[in-house]
């Protein structure tokens, strides 16, 4: 029997391999990690800056690599704000997620006009260091670090001026999940207007990158949200049939 689909999309300055940790845990899945250009597999490929043209970009990537009826999308930070957009694009196009999970931030409207990727250099790397999930060993390397901070500075850009209205509601359910310490945990049911469906969340131990200190508890959530999913979907499928 062919496994479902799960769609990795990646955080501000990751890339295919960034979830990496989270894969031997996801055995009952087809993982398929996309990237946006300029990095990893696509690293002669230009940065891209804008929110729609990486979406589109994501859109066209996962489009193609569907063959399963059933498939989830699961985006950290930057790639939950994508995650959503894509899912509607999907939905538009009469392709239906089985579920969409979001991690590392609170949804749309939340967190205002951030501007992060305008910081001059030294403030840029300071706050990326506040921010951890950076190898520390990387900012001593200067070479490592130039290559480094032209894609999060591109991929900052890219999430702090997403155009994500109240209006990007998908009729996928979502799960949210946020870090303990996030600045924003609180207002993680926020996610919740973005769905028709069910919407359901959990806060984990942890910062932003509380990610690499669950890939357990995360896989968990995922499978069971999906099979979940799935086995409602086909009582609803049963349901229909009754009574026509």
């Amino acid at each position: 029997m062919k496994k479902p689909q799960l769609f990795l999309l990646h955080f501000a300055g990751g890339s295919c391999y960034s979830f990496q940790f989270l894969v031997p845990e996801l055995q009952g899945f087809e993982v398929v990690a996309l990237e946006l250009p300029g990095r990893g597999k696509r690293t002669k490929e230009a940065l891209l800056t804008d929110f729609d043209a990486a979406a589109q970009d994501i859109f066209e990537q996962l489009k193609a690599k569907i063959n399963s009826p059933h498939f989830v999308i699961y985006g950290h930070s930057m790639g939950a704000y994508l995650a959503l957009h894509v899912a509607r694009m999907l939905e538009n196009v009469n392709v239906f997620p089985t579920h969409v999970f979001v991690s590392g931030n609170a949804g749309p409207g939340v967190s205002g006009a951030t501007k992060r990727y305008l910081l001059g250099q030294k403030d840029f790397v300071e706050e990326l260091r506040k921010m951890g999930g950076v190898p520390m060993e990387l900012f001593d390397n200067k070479d490592l670090l130039e290559y480094f901070l032209p894609i999060v500075r591109a991929d900052f850009q890219i999430a702090e001026q997403n155009k994500l209205s109240n209006d990007c509601v998908v009729k996928a359910p979502i799960y949210a999940m946020m870090g303990s310490q996030e600045e924003q945990v609180a207002a993680i049911a926020n996610w919740g207007r973005f769905t028709q469906g069910v919407f359901q969340y959990s806060v984990l131990t942890g910062g932003h990158f509380f990610i690499y200190d669950h890939p357990t508890a995360i896989a968990t959530i995922i499978n069971d949200r999906y099979q979940h999913s799935v086995f409602k979907r086909a009582v609803e499928s049963v349901s229909i049939s009754a009574t026509v």
